[in-house]
């Protein structure tokens, strides 16, 4: 499918899920979206990935047969300036995927010009209403269960799971990713979007995902969402943590964040506090432990500095450490395999 990715003012440093669709998944990106960068090309920002144009608006891509709306901001709402686009993809008959808290669907503008051009509102977000609480078998399965978890959000959760799931699968493991946020959907095509499912349903929502799979693979790579510290987001990571019963832990960090992204108020703790912190509030449900990390060094220019970064996070946690978009994974993945 060729899709045209939208990402006005954010591409790429914060517009997190149009990177994760070009770097990942199986669509023709044929346009990004993108006002304040129109008139360059994404291996300008994002080098060794599928090179496509940057236009300034949907009047400007060429081809596509869905519009992807990439951006996921706090709270995930709907921008009024990006009507126009939408406007003009469903008039063009082109399906509209999006990964916000807002559907799209139940807007009456869009739903009358998807229902006029027979085009598909995708609202990735929308949970099943079938899903229920947890049944504690998540540890039942034959698989190896590792999840990602945080020092924040937005440190690259997602990517380090997909990262370590498909260099497995390079060693010839029968490993699988489980999506359990909007990207990661879009990515895998399937999956159940955590931060949307009512409370009760969380934990359930993860177990259906790791049981649905977890006799069909040796390894199951959990898509982690948040992190336990955060003001708005921990219930989500508590959830996903009990649901998944994970085995083995990844924690991942962004280099020099000192912060919670979007809650400046809030420090973020010695990152060694945090093992205790995931590894004593899984315990009790299924015990499990931090066994390698995983650092975000995007904002770092140079490699030495960067492999100097990495070093000092290993020595901090004492478990191997890598950045596995940027240097190799080998020594991270013997921990967890």
């Amino acid at each position: 499918m060729q899709v045209a990715v939208l990402a006005h003012e954010k591409f790429p440093e914060r517009a997190k899920t149009a990177v994760g669709v070009i770097r990942y998944s199986d669509y023709d990106v044929t346009a990004v979206l993108d006002r304040d960068r129109a008139g360059g090309q994404v291996n300008e920002y994002l080098p060794g990935v599928p090179d496509a144009p940057i236009v300034s608006g949907m009047e400007d891509v060429e081809n596509a047969d869905a519009l992807l709306i990439g951006i996921a901001p706090i709270g995930g709402g709907f921008d009024e300036s990006w009507r126009a686009d939408v406007e003009n993809a469903l008039n063009r008959g082109c399906d509209v995927i999006s990964g916000l808290h807002y559907f799209l669907s139940e807007d009456p503008e869009f739903a009358e010009l998807a229902a006029a051009n027979d085009c598909e509102l995708w609202d990735v977000r929308k949970p099943r209403e079938d899903l229920t609480v947890s049944q504690g078998i998540g540890k039942d399965v034959d698989a190896e269960v590792i999840l990602t978890v945080g020092t924040d959000c937005s440190v690259g959760k997602m990517t380090v799971s997909l990262e370590l799931a498909r260099a497995a699968q390079e060693r010839g493991i029968d490993a699988a990713f489980i999506p359990t946020g909007q990207t990661g959907i879009m990515i895998e095509g399937w999956g159940n979007p955590i931060d949307r499912v009512v409370s009760d349903f969380t934990a359930g929502a993860v177990e259906e995902m790791i049981v649905e799979k977890g006799d069909e693979y040796d390894y199951l790579f959990v898509e982690g969402q948040g992190t336990i510290i955060h003001p708005a987001y921990s219930a989500v990571t508590c959830g996903i943590l009990h649901g998944s019963m994970p085995d083995k832990l990844v924690l991942c960090h962004a280099a020099g964040r000192e912060s919670i992204h979007g809650y400046e108020d809030f420090s973020i703790p010695p990152v060694e506090t945090y093992i205790d912190l995931y590894e004593d509030l899984a315990a009790p449900v299924h015990e499990t432990e931090v066994a390698a990390g995983a650092l975000n060094t995007m904002d770092i220019v140079e490699d030495g500095p960067a492999r100097n970064a990495v070093s000092e996070y290993a020595e901090d946690l004492g478990v191997p450490a890598t950045d596995p978009v940027r240097f190799e994974k080998s020594e991270v993945l013997e921990a967890l395999l």
